[in-house]
């Protein structure tokens, strides 16, 4: 199995944060963002295009990256390069671009089986979020009208800090702790009730791909954080979907904050989280199942 470097993930994040501002009022510094994921993408060996979009009176863009054979049936991973505010944003989510281009760089030495969509969003912050403006919205509704199939949406979201300090893992409720760590020292895998076979499914070959602990959950979307991401544009558009994430703001004092730095970063794990979505990538691109189109939501 090929290896994520960790030099190449501290290297696109120390990049994605030098175009800071990336927020919906700095277009231009999200289209230079764009342009160098686009490049790095290309670079990876993926065959790349840009999705344009007009939006409150400007053009912002997704970069796509198409990885594999040409099969209609598909796996999509994405991750945003928007930042909250004027912020660095390392974890929130350069961390998760960079491992969606160390992602591309595996996908190309050894390809899957299926086609395999890698998508870099835009405009998955607030004030957008939850709007039909957002970037993955934007990409889930083309999919559907296309009736393209999805096996599975993997969004990473915020993969890069991680600590052993006892006490340092908090959860939207109290409960959890009995079940989970209460050290930030793991990698989590969520998606919501009725795809628990899914979520296995990626938790199991995560866990197979290195010594990181990975723990996931099955939860209605009323639980704080569960739809937290681009992911819940795909459970709109009626596809399987999960997120990967550190648990944001559960862990991570730096949330939406001047400190989120890439000092502040694991890059060691963050190289083991990049492993292991790779290996449910591959892992699921294997399975052979009925092509479907997608469900209404």
């Amino acid at each position: 199995m090929p290896k994520a470097t960790v030099c190449n993930l501290e290297a696109h994040v120390r990049a994605l944060v030098s175009f800071s501002p990336r927020d919906e009022t700095h277009p231009e510094s999200l289209d230079r963002t764009a342009a160098w994921i686009r490049r790095e993408l290309q670079e990876a060996g993926g065959k790349v295009e840009d999705q344009a979009f007009e939006a409150k009176g400007a053009v912002y863009r997704n970069v796509l990256a198409h990885s594999g054979p040409a099969t209609r049936e598909r796996i999509v991973v994405g991750a945003h390069y928007d930042a909250a505010g004027p912020y660095p944003g390392a974890d929130d989510n350069a961390s998760g671009v960079a491992g969606l281009i160390e992602l591309a760089r595996l996908l190309g030495e050894v390809p899957p089986q299926i086609h395999v969509e890698l998508v870099a969003f835009t405009l998955e912050e607030p004030p957008s979020f939850t709007t039909p403006a957002m970037g993955s919205a934007i990409h889930a509704a083309s999919l559907k009208e296309r009736g393209i199939p999805i096996r599975a949406m993997i969004a990473l979201e915020m993969i890069g800090y991680f600590t052993d300090v006892p006490g340092s893992q908090e959860y939207p409720l109290s409960i959890l702790k009995l079940f989970y760590p209460t050290r930030g020292n793991f990698i989590g895998v969520v998606g919501k009730l009725g795809q628990g076979a899914l979520v296995r499914r990626i938790r199991n070959a995560m866990r197979r791909a290195s010594p990181l602990p990975v723990h996931s959950i099955s939860a209605p979307r009323w639980l704080p954080g569960v739809d937290f991401s681009d992911h819940r544009s795909y459970w709109a558009a009626g596809y399987d979907a999960v997120m990967i994430t550190d648990t944001a703001f559960y862990r991570n004092p730096n949330y939406h904050a001047a400190d989120d730095t890439q000092e502040t970063l694991d890059y060691e794990r963050m190289a083991m989280v990049v492993k292991g979505v790779y290996s449910a990538v591959m892992a699921e691109g294997g399975r052979i199942r009925p092509t479907r189109p997608p469900r209404q939501p």
